[in-house]
């Protein structure tokens, strides 16, 4: 008989979050591909356009949302493949850290390109 096999930890969260997020994807997704490809198509979309709606604390905080959780479902994702794979001990934590300083350096930059965007100015630098 087959024995069960997973990456995730039983009673574990990440597990449930992955699947989670899989589904908030979808469904923001189909608001992206329908706001700008059916709605505005393609090339009339502009940067001033964008930035309109950056603008709207509904939309900005939208794709915030749609960062935070895009960056954690992929390296999640990336991070199981690879205990999928066998990485272990000193390798595994080695990884685990090099996408977590790696999510967070990708989250700092989106939230600036964002607030760039929507005319936020928080630092002076």
């Amino acid at each position: 008989m087959a024995e069960h096999y997973s990456s995730f930890e039983r009673g574990g969260r990440r597990w449930l979050w992955q699947r989670i997020t899989a589904a908030f994807l979808v469904i923001v997704l189909a608001f992206h591909f329908f706001l700008l490809h059916f709605v505005h198509h393609a090339d009339e979309v502009t940067f001033a356009m964008s930035s309109a709606r950056m603008e709207q604390w509904t939309y900005y905080s939208l794709m915030i949302l749609f960062l935070v959780t895009a960056t954690f479902h992929g390296v999640n994702g990336v991070f199981n493949a690879l205990v999928n794979q066998g990485i272990e001990g000193t390798r595994k934590k080695a990884v685990k850290w090099t996408l977590v300083a790696a999510s967070l350096l990708l989250i700092v930059q989106g939230v600036r390109t964002a607030n760039a965007w929507a005319g936020i100015t928080l630092l002076p630098f």
